[in-house]
């Protein structure tokens, strides 16, 4: 399915901070310095639950009443470390997984294998991207240590060149 298309959308399940939460992530990448270019733009900073890539738009009505179904617990996310990906060249802010959380994608990748959509099969690792093309790793400093309350998540539509699009929004709890 080529990306961008009428009859694709690139798709994800996030967690969308709050303008309190934001604010305090863009603190904490400030600290970090200009590491590179590829900074992700303020209003791009979100946390991935389950990456599903390019998806048929014909599939989001059933996929948005699938998950209205689900029902899940609110949970404490605690960002307390800076860390790089080697293979994907990125820094990041993150920490520990909260069981809520996973029980969560558990729930969400279980509705998405049953409507057929193929995704990214990872381990999660709950971290904030804040630097693309990040070519060595950094020396990180201890960040303080943010604790974001999980309230909700979004389900996100990634267009090239704009801001991520909120598709849908289900409360926890």
């Amino acid at each position: 399915m080529k990306q961008g298309s009428n009859q694709t959308a690139r798709i994800f399940f996030a967690l969308w901070p709050s303008e309190k939460i934001r604010d305090a992530i863009i603190n904490r990448r400030q600290q970090l310095g200009q590491l590179t270019q590829r900074k992700v733009p303020d209003h791009n900073l979100h946390l991935t639950l389950l990456f599903l890539g390019n998806q048929s738009r014909t599939i989001l009505p059933a996929l948005k009443t699938a998950v209205d179904a689900i029902k899940a617990d609110r949970f404490l996310l605690k960002l307390d470390e800076f860390g790089w990906f080697k293979l994907s060249r990125v820094a990041w802010l993150g920490g520990a997984p909260a069981e809520s959380g996973r029980e969560l994608i558990e729930a969400l990748a279980s509705i998405s294998t049953t409507l057929g959509m193929r995704y990214s099969q990872y381990p999660w690792s709950p971290h904030v991207t804040l630097y693309r093309k990040v070519e060595e790793k950094p020396v990180f400093q201890q960040p303080e240590t943010i604790l974001w309350p999980v309230h909700d998540y979004v389900l996100l539509e990634s267009i090239p060149g704009k801001p991520y699009k909120v598709l849908y929004r289900w409360k926890l709890g």
